[in-house]
């Protein structure tokens, strides 16, 4: 009787773990010259920089290879402008 109330305590306990664990929440943004690259902060960008942001699953098409490019994710708040230049705000 006791292992079994252990069992069910430790079952218990690993899904309320498991419960307050935060998944990862990564975006993946385009910008207009088809520079796309990945980040794990939701920003709130304007519409004047011409961005599209999307969830981590978005794949371009074969077909749109020409279009895209993956870009390195960059250190602080900005995102890649014309010409692969790295804009802060």
């Amino acid at each position: 009787m006791k292992f079994r109330t252990f069992c069910l305590s430790a079952l218990v306990a690993a899904g309320a773990l498991v419960a307050t664990v935060e998944t990862a929440s990564a975006r993946v943004v385009c910008n207009r010259y088809g520079d796309c690259w990945r980040t794990a902060d939701r920003y709130v960008y304007r519409p004047a920089w011409g961005l599209r942001v999307y969830d981590d699953n978005w794949r371009w098409h074969a077909r749109d290879n020409a279009r895209y490019r993956w870009r390195d994710a960059h250190r602080g708040r900005g995102y890649w402008g014309r010409g692969g230049v790295w804009i802060t705000f």
